[in-house]
């Protein structure tokens, strides 16, 4: 079926169907269908059942002539045959006859050259306001002649049966390239939407556009510089981000393409835990009326969202359009970056606070996507835990991650005066445990003067076991603390501490190894004893 015979199909034997509703209009459909509830801001509140988070081991790409020798095989992506896909499709169109059905025309890409026309169809008008926040909104006049190029069909209600499907279990999310489909069943987790969406621009983007997809935030000067964050949850890629002095283009999904960087988006989905005015005020004001809250509950006896209340699940999020944030860059683009920020919340306190990379050790770095979870988060682990993420978004890759480190390095091989650094805001003086977090003060103390251009002459010395060049002064930070071995009274203790954090980054590396180059490998740390 062609894409016009899938809409045809399905709006053939639904039962009514509305079209771009309004956000006010979406949220009154919303209430009426008991899909929600409206909160003391005016935002919704809606519960996605099951599943509240995304379900990465149910997640298929078709595999095709197109797919089969350029799509990253694995666990990350796991084959689907076309047959059985068609077949499923079937079952959901047949799912939509007789139920109303939401229709949203919307795009991925604020940099024109790079649009992606996208029509979703939602059971549930909640699940139709999400895409309309965090899409790109067409305007009117757009409207009267889209086309779409690619189809989200999502169908929360629809339960595959796996043994006859070819499922895991009841829950999927598919993707077609050839035939651009995006299908979605048995989960109303809606960000199963926006990163299904991710992933198909992970693909088409390096694979047949030459533009580097990036999972990254990114900001613009009041000269107009773009910087850009990647950093893992709980780096702090939101929060440094977000500088009054600087203008927000996104803060989650980017690309990168000769001369521009551009949002994919048209809005944020911010997690929610803990959320306070004082700790997060752009995000605390934008849960405003035509907003989405998921899974949230609220104070006894009131409409006053509570934010520590985390009996559903830790990943609470809210959905909002970019322009309920201010201080935002309008159109989201901004021009060849001149700062990239890899953050990372070390726990083993052995990465120096900040340091600048050369081109292989940020390739080697991209790849790895490090960050460490402290001790204490579950049982029995009495040590930080490190965790790595291939480009800081392993699991939204459709290719290896070798083909978009090479792209990150011919774009800094090709604009020379890029810099690259490596920001720990995690732990100095010790481990978790013993060492401190990294005061936020220093840390935006560092990256404001590495955005200024104020470490460019200053003296730098290389790490010993990382080779990263670390500066020997930085403005209003103590100068004892850019070097993480100096913070350390054992000695001894630190140089242990960095040889087995190495020794986990070349154990980690050793599955890409295959699909880099040498300039990547000969980048790994240098351990010099055994783990």
């Amino acid at each position: 079926m062609t894409t016009n015979s899938i809409v045809e199909k399905i709006l053939a034997n639904a039962g009514q169907s509305f079209q771009n509703l309004t956000p006010a209009q979406l949220v009154q459909h919303a209430i009426k269908n008991g899909e929600g509830v409206l909160t003391d801001t005016g935002a919704l509140m809606a519960d996605t059942g099951e599943f509240t988070g995304r379900s990465p081991k149910d997640k298929f790409c078709v595999a095709d002539a197109k797919t089969e020798n350029t799509v990253w095989w694995g666990d990350v992506n796991q084959k689907f045959e076309p047959a059985k896909f068609d077949a499923l499709l079937n079952k959901v169109i047949k799912h939509f006859e007789g139920k109303n059905i939401y229709i949203r025309d919307a795009y991925a890409c604020a940099d024109p050259k790079y649009r992606l026309n996208i029509r979703v169809f939602n059971e549930t008008a909640y699940h139709n306001l999400f895409c309309n926040n965090l899409f790109l909104r067409p305007t009117a006049e757009d409207l009267k002649d889209f086309a779409p190029e690619w189809l989200i069909i999502n169908a929360p209600s629809f339960k595959a049966v796996a043994t006859e499907d070819g499922t895991r279990q009841h829950n999927f999310t598919m993707i077609d390239f050839t035939r651009k489909i995006i299908l979605i069943g048995g989960s109303a987790y809606t960000g199963e939407m926006k990163k299904g969406i991710f992933t198909v621009l992970n693909y088409i983007l390096p694979e047949e556009k030459g533009v580097l997809s990036m999972h990254c935030s990114a900001n613009i000067g009041k000269n107009g510089d773009t910087a850009i964050f990647f950093g893992l949850s709980g780096t702090g890629k939101t929060t440094l981000s977000a500088d009054p002095e600087r203008k927000l283009i996104g803060d989650d999904e980017h690309g990168w393409a000769d001369n521009s960087v551009f949002n994919f988006e048209g809005g944020c989905y911010a997690k929610c835990v803990d959320l306070t005015k004082e700790k997060e005020p752009q995000i605390f004001d934008a849960i405003q009326f035509g907003s989405l809250l998921e899974n949230t509950r609220f104070y006894p006896g009131t409409t006053t969202v509570d934010y520590t209340n985390i009996s559903v699940t830790e990943n609470t999020r809210a959905a909002y359009p970019i322009n309920l944030i201010d201080n935002i860059a309008v159109p989201s683009v901004g021009k060849t970056p001149e700062n990239i920020f890899f953050l990372t919340a070390d726990a083993f306190g052995v990465l120096p606070p900040i340091s600048k990379l050369n081109v292989g050790q940020a390739m080697y770095s991209f790849i790895s996507g490090y960050t460490a979870k402290v001790a204490g988060t579950e049982a029995g682990v009495t040590e930080p835990q490190a965790t790595f993420s291939a480009c800081f978004g392993r699991v939204f890759l459709p290719l290896h991650p070798g083909k978009y480190a090479k792209m990150l390095g011919e774009k800094l091989k090709a604009n020379p005066n890029i810099n690259v650094w490596l920001i720990n805001t995690g732990w100095t003086g010790g481990a978790y445990g013993t060492g401190s977090r990294m005061k936020l003060s220093y840390t935006r103390a560092m990256i404001t003067a590495a955005l200024n251009g104020e470490l460019n002459n200053v003296a730098y010395e290389n790490h010993s076991v990382f080779g990263y060049a670390m500066p020997t002064a930085c403005p209003n930070v103590p100068a004892d603390l850019l070097n993480p071995r100096n913070t350390w009274a054992d000695k001894a203790a630190y140089d242990t501490q960095a040889n087995k954090l190495a020794n986990m980054f070349v154990k980690n590396f050793e599955q890409y190894a295959a699909g880099v180059d040498g300039e990547i490998l000969n980048s790994a740390p240098k351990a010099t004893q055994n783990a």
